[in-house]
Parts: C-alpha cells; structure tokens; sequence
C-alpha cells in the first residue's frame, strides 16, 4: 500500500549502526508500505519491542482510532498514526513525534538500506533503479547515498561494512 506522507532517517539504529527509518504523515508525498493483518495485542507487543518496553500489556488504541494519532511518549516510536483504513481494518503504524523537518537526520546504513529494498521488491515489485532513486531521495539519505550507489548495494557490488563504494558529499 502506499502511505500519505514521506519517509526520512534519523536518530543511530543500534542494531543497523546508521540512521533509522521514520514515518512523517504530513510531510508531501506517498510512502509505500507493506500491511499485515494483526491483534491489536500483537500491534502492542511490536510496538513495545520498538520502544524498548517489555512487551504483555494491550495499549489503549481509542485515542489513535478518533483522532489520527495519539503520543504515548516523546521518544522514538512512541507516537501512534492511523494514516487510514484498509479493507475495513484501521491501519496502524508507529514513529517518532517530531516532523521529518525538525529531525536529527542521520545517513542508513548499506546494510538497512538493503533491507528496505527487499521489502520494497518484494512488497510493490519495483525495479532495482526505482528503489534506489526512491531511497536516495528521502531525507537523512539525500545527500549521503546517491542512486547508482544504492543500486551497486543492491547488485552486491557496494562495501559491505556500509559505506558506499563512492562517497558523496564528504568523507
């Protein structure tokens, strides 16, 4: 499904060692995503895992459903969006609180990068050049990869300690 609104990267992942991917609704654009069918006590358990929470407890999804959105915290994650309805579910998502615009932006990693575009080729069947293009433009990765390095990721050819074969914009 594609989404209203535009993904960016910020903050330090770590596990992935590099920027994270957010979710900003009100940013312009179309973001694509992938739906799966859950319990709003599996929805709570992700979520809490997210946010370094120990998962259990059923959040109180009210709130989010009524109004859009709903903050359970200022932390990464921790703010609830309903960007819309699919199938008659109510789709759920989780990201950080603040706009994309006000963000601490942060360059991916290869290695997440490469995990985003497999669920993008999987998920919307894009081609290796559109994922790429489609990644290098979103903010925190502007700048920092460009196309033909995402695609050289994507074909195996880019180093995989995640710096880009070519560097742009710096060291």
């Amino acid at each position: 499904m594609l989404l209203p609104g535009r993904l960016y990267f910020a903050l330090e992942s770590m596990a992935w060692t590099g920027g994270m991917g957010f979710y900003d609704p009100l940013d312009e654009g179309e973001m694509p995503a992938r739906a799966y069918l859950l319990t709003a006590s599996q929805f709570a358990d992700i979520a809490a895992q997210e946010m370094y929470e120990t998962p259990g407890e059923d959040l109180d999804l009210s709130a989010v459903l009524i109004a859009g959105r709903a903050s359970l915290g200022d932390g990464r994650y921790q703010t609830l969006v309903c960007p819309g309805v699919l199938d008659g579910c109510p789709v759920l998502t989780f990201t950080a609180p603040w706009r994309s615009a006000e963000a601490p932006l942060n360059k991916p990693s290869a290695a997440y990068l490469r995990n985003l575009a497999s669920g993008l080729r999987e998920s919307h069947g894009w081609t290796r050049e559109k994922i790429a293009d489609y990644l290098a433009g979103r903010p925190g990765a502007e700048g920092e990869w460009d196309a033909a390095d995402i695609a050289a990721l994507l074909d195996g050819n880019g180093d995989r300690t995640g710096m880009p074969d070519r560097h742009v914009g710096g060291n």
